[in-house]
C-alpha cells in the first residue's frame, strides 16, 4: 500500500517519481542491513552519505542550500517508506525535524552553514531536549548556557537522544536564563567534532529500536560561539519547539502507518500459508474478522494522515490535529502489532520473524514526541474554548 489515497490533494506526479526512487533505494541499501544494524546497535555511518547522494536527506531543503526544494511532504514519503520496509533504526525522522528547525528559525548564515552538509550526510543531526529529570516538560530543563565573552559556556546532560552516537550537529535545548521559565529556554546548535568537554555515553539498552543509536550526552564546560544560537534572540527555544511539534507528531503517525502496512502484509502471507487442524489459519472466522478490523483501522488512519499532510503542506496543521494523528496512529499501531503477533502464534514470539521486532519497536511510539496522555490533554484543551 502507498502512503497516499486516491483522493490525496497534496500528492503529485513528482511525489510518485520520488516514491519510486526512495523505495528502490531502501530496497537496495536499507532492507538488507536491518538485522545487521540491529545487532550492532547502530546504522552504518556511510548509509547517511548514500542517502544524501540519493537526494533523500535534502528533498525538503531549498535549492540555494544544496537541496531539491521539493517541500516537507517529500519527507513524509521518506518516513512512510522507511517504516513500510520494516525499519525503525535509521534516525532520519530526527534529521528531518532539525532541518526544519533550521529552515524555520535559522539566520541566512546558519542555513548556509549547516543545511548543505545535512543534505549530503556530511552532518547528522540530533535533537537534545530530554534530560534525566524532565521529558515532555521542556521548560524545566537544567542544562545551562551562560554567556562568556562571545561564547556560550554549556553544562548539563541529556538522555534518550536518537542519533546520539552518530550526530555531529546537536540542536540543544538549554536555559539561557534560569529564572525565566519557558522564556529562558533557547536552542543552541552544537557542532561536536573535536569539541572539548563534550562526551557521549554508551548506547542505551532498549526494548526495541535496536538499530537506533540512543544515548546520553554530557556537556562539561563546553564552549560554543554565540552565533550558534538558533535565530537571533535568546529565550525563543520553547516557542520554536512548540511551533515545530506538529510535524514531529504527524511524523510519528506516518511511521505508525508504514509499520502497520508492513505488518498486515506479513501477517496475511503467514496465515495464508500456515495450517492448523488441517485448515489454513486464514480460513478461520476469527482470523478473517481480525484482519478485517485491522485493515479498516489502517485505512481510517491513512485518510486522516493524508488530511494532515495536506494541511502541513499548506501551513495550516494545528497542534490538536497533529496530536490526534500521533495518538491515534501510535495507539492503533500497538493494537495491530499485538493482533498480528497473536495470529502468528508461537512464531510471533521468535525474533527471526519481523513481526516480533515490529511489536517491540511499536511500544515507544506512545511515549516519545509527547506521551499519548499529553496528546489527549492537548486535544481536550482545543475543545474547551468559548
Amino acid at each position: 500500500m502507498p502512503l497516499q489515497t486516491t483522493t490525496s490533494t497534496w500528492y503529485s506526479e513528482e511525489h510518485g517519481l520520488y516514491t519510486e526512487s526512495v523505495r528502490k533505494f531502501f530496497g537496495d541499501e536499507l532492507a538488507p542491513n536491518i538485522e545487521r544494524w540491529s545487532d550492532a546497535g547502530i546504522v552504518d555511518r556511510d548509509f547517511w552519505v548514500k542517502a544524501g547522494a540519493a537526494g533523500i536527506l535534502g528533498a525538503a531543503i531549498e535549492e540555494a542550500y544544496g537541496g531539491a526544494g521539493a517541500g516537507i511532504s517529500f519527507d513524509a514519503i521518506t518516513i512512510y517508506e522507511q517504516a513500510r520496509c520494516s525499519d525503525s533504526g535509521w534516525g532520519f525522522g530526527i534529521q528531518s525535524i532539525v532541518i526544519h528547525y533550521i529552515r524555520a528559525y535559522g539566520t541566512e548564515d546558519q542555513k548556509a552553514r549547516w543545511l548543505p552538509r545535512l543534505a549530503t550526510g556530511e552532518m547528522v543531526a540530533a535533537l537534545a531536549m530530554t534530560e534525566p529529570d524532565c521529558g515532555s516538560d521542556v521548560q524545566s530543563v537544567r542544562t545551562s548556557a551562560t554567556k562568556d565573552a562571545n561564547e556560550y559556556f554549556i553544562n548539563g546532560s541529556k538522555t534518550f537522544i536518537t542519533n546520539g552516537q552518530t550526530a555531529n550537529l546537536i540542536c540543544l535545548a538549554a536555559k539561557t536564563d534560569k529564572d525565566a521559565g519557558a522564556s529562558g529556554v533557547s536552542l543552541i546548535m552544537v557542532e561536536t567534532d573535536g569539541l572539548e568537554g563534550f562526551r557521549r555515553g554508551q548506547n542505551l539498552n532498549k526494548l526495541g529500536l535496536k538499530a537506533q543509536d540512543t544515548t546520553e550526552l554530557f556537556f562539561e564546560d563546553v564552549r560554543v560561539p554565540q552565533d550558534n544560537l538558533l535565530g537571533i534572540q535568546e529565550g525563543q527555544g520553547f516557542y520554536q519547539l512548540m511551533n515545530q511539534l506538529p510535524w514531529e507528531r504527524l511524523l510519528i503517525g506516518i511511521t505508525a502507518l508504514g509499520a502497520i502496512d508492513f505488518a498486515l502484509e506479513e501477517t496475511i502471507r503467514y496465515v495464508r500459508e500456515r495450517k492448523a487442524f488441517g485448515t489454513r489459519v486464514m480460513d478461520f472466522q476469527n482470523t478473517r474478522f481480525k484482519l478485517a478490523e485491522m485493515k479498516t483501522k489502517a485505512e481510517v488512519t491513512r485518510s486522516f494522515l493524508n488530511d494532515g499532510i495536506a494541511k502541513l503542506d499548506a501551513g495550516t496543521l494545528d497542534a490538536a490535529t497533529a496530536s490526534m494523528a500521533k495518538w491515534w496512529g501510535s495507539q492503533t499501531q500497538c493494537e495491530i502489532m499485538d493482533e498480528c503477533v497473536q495470529l502468528h502464534g508461537g512464531y510471533g514470539y521468535m525474533m527471526e520473524y519481523p513481526i516480533t521486532r515490529l511489536y517491540a519497536d511499536a511500544r515507544v511510539q506512545k511515549i516519545y514526541g509527547g506521551t499519548n496522555e499529553i496528546m489527549k490533554e492537548l486535544i481536550a484543551r482545543s475543545l474547551d474554548v468559548e
